[in-house]
């Protein structure tokens, strides 16, 4: 499958594979990394982004593809919106259907609470499926929440909120114990141990992992909970607008139905929402890891209803996102290859980085050795990656580790005809991860009342960088919580009225502050199509 041209890069790169298997590189000194980000990573290009004009975080700066979404106007014409019939009445509401909105529904059903699930495509299609590398948790002797603590905070630049991240660390080993009490087949020793190894950014290895299907493992186990625990599930049904009092409480939502094209009421005396992320935007061009609907619905609709965001100057690039061949450009190469052993080297077979950096900083590297020292290798389509040695990690752990321990890669490149046990394969940062979202405190509460918020839609948990593993961890840790806080609420207050006070409001600061647009969010589905065929105004049914 490879070109003559990469051939050759390939019969370098081996060339110096004696040589870099006993060479030592170290991490970064705190100025270089810093020097790296602001000369190289995407969130330092003040033109791809602009400040809010509106709303609750009005002044801060996000990327123009979030941004046009937030000074949007409601899918829904509060004028002209019948909301006397209601649909389902339930006590807790939980939108999203990936893992952090399944742990939610799961521990508010276990408080006592009827609830009703509703996700976008079907149960189960989320970022939570697609997660390969591992789930983090401090539950060996060598370790503590504390060192894990530590590893957070220093991985998001000091900017993490401190009591998410308590939250995180502590409740890690609960988790883990939860998930394989399940049915999660966590990969361990002969003697029952489980295994652990290194992440990007960590100092214990602590890296739980299922081969490299754990996302896929969980979100399976999570979904079977919730479908044997004969919870509501209602699939192809986004929403498209909360539902509020006037009085700043939120008391449900407005499902579409996009096979029927009917909308549909949900009064409810406590919301979830677990909606994940924005990586279907492509911000910069960049493209994306992440599943066909994620596409930053939930922030959009808590924005509109009064919940600040944060961090939304800030976008996870996965380092290692495939550049080639062109079907799979942007899926994921999980961490866990570089965890492994696998070596960065760039078209003059050198190591240019020590590859377990934090993320930022290893996405930074990479940018840097394929356009200002122009050493990326170049693809029949002119796209530039980076090699990632990979048949080192047969060499350190012997014959067949790959496919032992990486099934699915090995699957990836073999379609392909692609032996990444006897070939490297060739990476480029791809847009992975939202590190900012709705402010939240340690149980999910937003700052509207019955509003909660988990997983990849909150922000705070990763300050501007995500460790790896940190995020199979944070849907479990705060859909738990956001979910039995849900519960306890849904018990100690009543059914609210219904209203779209908050859009028209919101339409109102719009017009006042000249954004004057035809655009409408939330996006729900990204369109593909080409330029000419797009229509200037979105429309739900179109």
């Amino acid at each position: 499958m490879y070109t003559e041209a990469m051939r050759q890069s390939i019969k370098i790169l081996e060339g110096t594979r004696a040589f870099r298997k006993t060479q030592e590189l170290g991490l970064m000194s705190p100025d270089e990394k810093a020097q790296l980000l602001r000369d190289h990573h995407p969130d330092y290009k003040g033109e791809q982004q602009r400040e809010l004009r509106v709303g609750p975080s009005r002044g801060d700066r996000a990327p123009h593809e979030i941004a046009d979404l937030i000074e949007a106007r409601s899918l829904v014409d509060p004028e002209d919106f019948d909301l006397s019939r209601i649909d389902h009445d339930v006590d807790v509401l939980v939108v999203g259907g990936g893992g952090a909105g399944g742990a939610a529904a799961l521990l508010a059903r276990e408080s006592g609470a009827s609830v009703l699930l509703a996700t976008k495509l079907r149960f189960g299609d989320a970022n939570t499926m697609m997660a390969q590398g591992g789930i983090q948790a401090a539950d060996k002797s060598h370790d503590s929440p504390s060192i894990h603590y530590l590893d957070v905070i220093g991985g998001g630049g000091f900017h993490n909120d401190p009591a998410l991240v308590r939250a995180l660390v502590i409740d890690a080993p609960k988790v883990i114990g939860w998930l394989e009490e399940m049915g999660v087949m966590f990969d361990k020793e002969p003697d029952g141990t489980m295994v652990t190894i290194h992440g990007g950014g960590t100092s214990r290895k602590r890296m739980h992992s299922a081969r490299d299907y754990s996302g896929g493992d969980i979100m399976k186990v999570i979904r079977d909970e919730v479908l044997n625990q004969d919870i509501e599930v209602i699939e192809f049904s986004p929403v498209v607008e909360l539902l509020t009092d006037g009085k700043g409480r939120c008391t449900g939502a407005i499902l579409y139905n996009m096979e029927t094209q009917e909308y549909s009421i949900v009064r409810a005396k406590a919301t979830v929402i677990a909606t994940g992320g924005a990586g279907r935007l492509h911000v910069q061009g960049f493209p994306t890891t992440n599943h066909y609907g994620a596409t930053a619905d939930g922030l959009v609709l808590a924005y509109r209803a009064g919940c600040e965001l944060a961090f939304m100057d800030t976008i996870q690039y996965h380092p290692t996102g495939a550049a080639y061949p062109e079907q799979i450009v942007g899926q994921l190469v999980t961490e866990k290859v570089r965890g492994l052993g696998a070596q960065l080297v760039n078209g003059e077979g050198n190591r240019f980085v020590y590859e377990l950096e934090t993320r930022d900083a290893e996405s930074a590297a990479i940018i840097r050795e394929c356009t200002e020292r122009n050493l990326g290798v170049v693809t029949p389509s002119g796209m530039r990656g980076v090699w990632l040695d990979s048949p080192l990690i047969e060499e350190i752990h012997g014959s067949g580790t790959i496919q032992r321990l990486l099934p699915a890669m090995y699957r990836q490149y073999e379609r392909f005809e692609i032996d990444m046990t006897a070939d490297p394969i060739l990476v480029y940062p791809t847009q992975h991860y939202q590190n900012g979202g709705i402010v939240i405190d340690d149980q999910g509460a937003s700052q509207i009342e019955g509003l909660y918020v988990a997983g990849e839609v909150a922000g705070g948990v990763h300050g501007r960088n995500r460790l790896m593993g940190n995020s199979l961890l944070d849907i479990v840790v705060f859909g738990r919580r956001a979910g039995a806080a849900a519960a306890l609420r849904a018990k100690e207050t009543v059914p609210g009225e219904l209203g779209l006070d908050h859009v028209r409001r919101y339409h109102e600061e719009l017009e006042k502050n000249g954004v004057e647009t035809t655009r409408r969010a939330p996006m729900l589905l990204p369109d593909y199509r080409p330029d000419e065929l797009k229509s200037h105004l979105i429309t739900i049914g179109s």
